[in-house]
């Protein structure tokens, strides 16, 4: 039984051949081969995208998707082993993976760190413990990474550029009033590096570098695929060139947990905001994000009303990456 908790777990031709399976059903989206297949989606944080994306990914493929919210209209859910559970959570991860795996055939959970410990939250506790305990596959729907959104992304390069091996991909840091999650930029990191892009990493400043294990993972992607990584701290050198500038916000490491004083750092980079003179530097260059964004804080108006932002088109590829997963987890 495989997983799909992050990219790093599959081959490039696993991934290859998921984005295939996904071109095929954007071209026919309405079949009935997972008539009579359910999912349980477990939210334990916000969602739009993609909520809606696999509730009605699944329908679309004829089964039921089944939405929980643990701790609101299902019961709080304890993750950890061997703990007294005295406090809010009434079930255990165990008896909550084991029970669903009775009930449906994928279960899938989004839960965003605890923004407490990076030590502990960067081995994903959360979905390594369901996965332990559940018997049938587990999707991510985004934890410190976000593996659907990057098959989303990549799904929308390729169309858009055709082969991106070695074409200038640039992660861009940008302002944000609190630091955030960095599961979408450790995810863009992975699947450009992986599909052998020109990846350049623009932040403001070394604490804003992502976690040693994603650098290490995209320079080796990279070694493998015939691409590059490197980072860099100077705005122009980074979109000069650019063929593609994807802007994410996330918060600093070294000061995780601890927003007031990870402030006096991002209060003084609001200049990292993605505008029309920026993408003028790059090579004609697309823009995205994994959307929701914050409208002239991460990037303008302009940028985001214009022909080359592609933002729209990532997020309806959501839909049909989604659906090649689910159906490539239960071999159908």
């Amino acid at each position: 039984m495989q997983h799909f908790l992050s990219t790093a777990d599959w081959t490039q031709e696993q991934l290859d051949g998921l984005l295939r399976l996904a071109a095929d059903l954007k071209q026919d989206p309405i079949q009935d081969r997972l008539r009579g297949k359910s999912i349980a989606l477990l939210f334990l944080n916000p969602s739009m995208r993609t909520r809606t994306s696999f509730d009605l990914g699944m329908q679309q493929l004829g089964g039921i998707a089944i939405v929980l919210q643990p701790g609101k209209d299902a019961w709080g859910v304890e993750f950890k082993s061997g703990v007294v559970m005295d406090a809010d959570a009434e079930e255990h991860v165990a008896e909550v993976a084991g029970v669903l795996s009775r009930y449906c055939d994928l279960i899938g959970i989004r839960a965003f760190p605890l923004f407490q410990d990076w030590a502990e939250d960067r081995n994903d506790p959360v979905i390594r413990a369901l996965a332990k305990h559940a018997s049938v596959p587990i999707i991510n729907m985004e934890t410190i990474v976000h593996p659907c959104q990057e098959l989303a992304l990549m799904m929308t390069l390729r169309e858009k550029l055709g082969e991106v091996r070695n074409r200038k991909f640039v992660l861009t840091w940008t302002w944000h009033p609190r630091p955030l999650n960095t599961a979408v930029a450790n995810s863009a990191l992975l699947i450009a590096s992986k599909f052998g892009m020109d990846v350049t990493l623009l932040c403001p400043e070394d604490a804003y570098r992502l976690d040693s294990r994603f650098e290490s993972a995209a320079r080796d992607f990279t070694d493998q695929a015939g691409g590059s990584f490197q980072v860099t701290h100077d705005i122009e050198a980074a979109y000069s060139d650019a063929d593609v500038v994807y802007a994410k916000s996330w918060g600093a490491l070294p000061f995780y947990g601890r927003p007031d004083e990870e402030w006096e750092l991002r209060r003084k980079y609001r200049h990292f905001i993605v505008d029309e003179k920026k993408m003028a530097l790059t090579n004609k260059g697309i823009f995205s994000h994994c959307l929701p964004l914050r409208r002239n804080v991460k990037a303008t108006d302009g940028v985001m009303d214009s022909d080359y932002c592609v933002a729209m088109d990532e997020a309806e590829n959501r839909l049909h990456v989604q659906k090649a997963v689910m159906l490539n987890l239960l071999g159908l």
